[in-house]
């Protein structure tokens, strides 16, 4: 599925996503300020988190409460090696049954579950984005 929108239409894309696939696991692919977390923000509102989100850059994974359960969300971009990954525990997220959002997903490629929906975004030079969702999941 291929998406062009702009901020305004935010939240809709943000439901279609979560609507799109049964997977977990939502792996998010873009360039440094195309709105990767942006878009994180938006599907943590519709999952009725109730904290702040923000991007966890230093600290690697922020949990997030919701309703149905923890939210996780995760920014490997300062990872140094796939391993530091496991050192956190990052396969108790991937297989917790809870919704996880992970930016950077490329430093962990090796660790990454079967099921996921994969989420590319690029900024266009008017200022819109430009989202490709591709759906793994393979039960």
């Amino acid at each position: 599925m291929e998406i062009n929108y702009s901020l305004g239409d935010l939240n809709k894309v943000a439901k279609e996503i979560l609507s799109f696939s049964k997977a977990d696991v939502f792996l998010f692919y873009g360039e440094m300020g195309s709105g990767k977390t942006t878009l994180i923000k938006e599907m943590g509102k519709i999952l009725e988190v109730e904290d702040n989100i923000s991007s966890p850059s230093f600290g690697i994974v922020n949990e997030y409460h919701s309703p149905s359960g923890p939210v996780y969300h995760f920014d490997c971009y300062r990872l140094e090696n796939p391993e530091e990954a496991l050192d956190f525990g990052i396969e108790e997220y991937l297989y917790s049954g809870n919704k996880v959002f992970i930016e950077w997903p490329d430093k962990i490629s090796d660790y990454l579950p079967e099921d996921y929906v994969r989420i590319e975004i690029k900024k266009m030079r008017d200022g819109s984005r430009f989202l490709r969702l591709t759906d793994a999941v393979k039960n």
